[in-house]
């Protein structure tokens, strides 16, 4: 399992480096900078926990990041290319 965890975990976060290289805060709000901050942090997080080899939590993280970013683009946070919104459920 722990060698499926980690394949799934590179491929997500492949994704999310090229989605973080080209996402951009709308209205520079307090609440927008916030939210993409979590999810920088949590983004960070993951390559933290995959150093150390911990699967788990770095597909956790990773996943979380993803999460705030979904949100942030419903809540019309944020903008990327239509390229990567096929990525999102926003």
């Amino acid at each position: 399992m722990d060698n499926e965890l980690t394949k799934r975990f590179v491929l997500e976060k492949s994704k999310m480096d090229k989605v973080f290289a080209s996402l951009r805060i709308i209205r520079e709000t307090k609440e927008e900078r916030q939210f993409l901050d979590m999810a920088k942090n949590y983004y960070n997080d993951s390559d933290y926990f995959h150093g150390k080899g911990d699967s788990i939590r770095a597909f956790e993280a990773i996943v979380i990041s993803w999460s705030y970013v979904d949100a942030g683009i419903k809540m019309g946070f944020f903008a990327m290319p239509e390229d990567f919104r096929s990525y999102f459920t926003s």
